[in-house]
């Protein structure tokens, strides 16, 4: 699972310009996004790099050496091997999708989780993080320094449950000797 907010775009496109397309991994990116407007996030994250990605608009089976991406006012959660997409009913919802996606990533997938913490404001991520390393799980933050927005990866390292602090090129090839 990787979470991002402001400044997130830049980063995700250097993670997966980075990521190999063979690893066996499936990426799930959790993105704030408004409401308002159309996510061409799909399509600017395909561009860079070579694995498939979809946006989960329906129930969707999780597939090794895939990305996937969350549509705009919605949050997912893991069932049985599938993303399952839900409406975002309170604002609150909004602010916390992330947390809410990494709660259920380490309910799912335990000491197979790994969560990634991108460039964002606030403190989405941090909550759920802690639920990852509870279930044996990887926890990485992205560098602040490094971060168009270092809100997000400094709270996610102020909850002392960060295994790996890196620059996003570095975060790929750990993720997958990890798994």
């Amino acid at each position: 699972g990787i979470g991002a907010s402001a400044g997130g775009i830049k980063a995700l496109q250097e993670f997966f310009a980075h990521a190999p397309a063979d690893a066996g991994a499936a990426y799930v990116v959790i993105l704030h996004l408004s409401p308002d407007h159309e996510s061409h996030l799909a399509e600017v994250i395909q561009k860079s790099g070579s694995m498939r990605v979809t946006r989960v608009v329906q129930a969707e089976a999780i597939e090794p050496n895939r990305i996937y991406v969350i549509s705009p006012n919605e949050s997912l959660a893991i069932a049985d091997g599938h993303l399952r997409v839900a409406d975002v009913t309170k604002p609150e919802q909004r602010h916390s999708a992330i947390d809410v996606f990494f709660r259920a990533l380490a309910e799912a997938r335990g000491p197979h989780a790994v969560c990634v913490v991108l460039s964002g404001t606030g403190q989405d991520g941090a909550a759920g993080l802690t639920r990852v390393k509870a279930e044996g799980g990887l926890a990485i933050a992205q560098d602040p320094g490094e971060a168009e927005s270092g809100d997000m990866p400094r709270n996610a390292i102020a909850t002392r449950m960060v295994d790996l602090v890196l620059p996003v090129a570095e975060m790929p090839p750990r993720i997958v000797g990890y798994l």
